[in-house]
């Protein structure tokens, strides 16, 4: 990949996509095919670089992250696209469009601005947790509940929603046993509901995670006992990664679900429109539960939101620009120029 390195006369583009995963290629393919100049800055950290697989996506199933980014990579190229390595430190406005600074001292500048930073997992403090994440420790059972069922599952309780989860995770196994760790004590008709699915409930804290040959043997609690448990799934508190946004004034905000606060996000409307005029999200960024696929609809959104933004502002302009050209000529005189040109195209001149 190329370097972007500071210079006087900086490479202005119509959008800079910052973000390199399946929202970011994806508005840049949709922005390439428009004919209009992109460039992605992607700092090459996915999420989901521990995961063997991408699924619930269409045609794509089971296909390894790497190897969905490198054929986006690919394609982005194939229209114009250019994409860069490095990390966003700073965004600001320069004049009607943005100055997007990097990490190494470089900048470019771009009339639009497509962010797709996706977030941070910020994972319960269990010792042994954090090295089985992507593979035996797990948060979404459309991702990975083919992957773990009929196995025996562990759930994580760190807040209110864990009996949901719990009884969600019974689709896909039999075997599930909820920590009650953390989690608020049931209420009778949790215990009801919990006894009705034949779910175990372990009272007490989970003060480690064992494995045997990198995979999960169980779940140590803090009195000394092991359950054994093959899968553990755990509720990540999720983190927008958009710190350079605030020099514009972008911050992030709460998210909820089921009336617990599960991340911070970035606001944006439908179409990824941010409450800065110029600059969109899109995927995780914004939707902390947007899976793979639906982070590719929301780039390809977020793009002809922005095409259609610029060409707007480029049709202003050239009416601006014809005005300016008429503005010596008399309404009979600008009347008859239109009438030649009018009459040239319906003759196909």
């Amino acid at each position: 990949m190329m370097s972007v390195h500071p210079s006087r006369d900086e490479r202005r583009y119509d959008v800079v996509v910052i973000g390199g995963g399946a929202a970011g290629l994806s508005g840049a393919l949709t922005l390439g095919r428009a004919r209009r100049s992109v460039l992605v800055i992607d700092a090459g950290e996915p999420r989901n670089a521990p995961a063997d697989g991408v699924h619930n996506y269409l045609g794509r199933e089971g296909t390894p992250p790497g190897e969905l980014v490198s054929t986006g990579r690919d394609e982005v190229r194939r229209y114009g696209g250019e994409i860069v390595a490095g990390r966003v430190v700073t965004a600001e406005r320069d004049g009607d469009g943005f100055r997007v600074v990097l990490d190494d001292g470089g900048a470019v500048c771009a009339a639009r601005i497509l962010v797709t930073t996706g977030l941070a997992d910020e994972l319960p403090q269990v010792p042994g947790l954090a090295g089985l994440w992507g593979s035996d420790v797990l948060h979404c059972p459309y991702c990975h509940g083919w992957e773990v069922r009929d196995q025996a599952v562990g759930v994580l309780g760190t807040g209110p929603a864990a009996v949901h989860q719990a009884l969600m995770w019974r689709q896909w196994s039999k075997s599930v046993t909820l920590f009650l760790h953390t989690a608020p004590e049931p209420t009778d008709e949790e215990y009801e509901q919990l006894a009705a699915r034949g779910i175990s409930v372990v009272d007490g804290t989970v003060a480690a995670l064992e494995n045997e040959n990198g995979r999960l043997a169980g779940a140590r609690l803090e009195r000394g006992t092991l359950v054994p448990v093959q899968a553990l799934v755990v509720a990540p508190r999720f983190t927008a990664r958009a710190g350079f946004l605030g020099s514009l004034g972008l911050e992030p905000s709460e998210q909820e679900m089921n009336g617990m606060v599960i991340g911070t996000r970035i606001p944006a409307g439908p179409t990824g429109q941010t409450a800065v005029p110029g600059v969109w999200a899109a995927g995780n960024v914004t939707e902390l539960t947007e899976q793979v696929i639906g982070s590719a609809a929301a780039g390809l959104r977020a793009a002809a939101a922005i095409n259609a933004d610029l060409m707007a502002e480029e049709t202003r302009a050239a009416v601006e620009a014809r005005r300016a050209d008429f503005s010596g000529f008399s309404p009979e005189a600008e009347r008859q120029v239109c009438e030649r040109v009018l009459g040239s195209r319906r003759h196909g001149l």
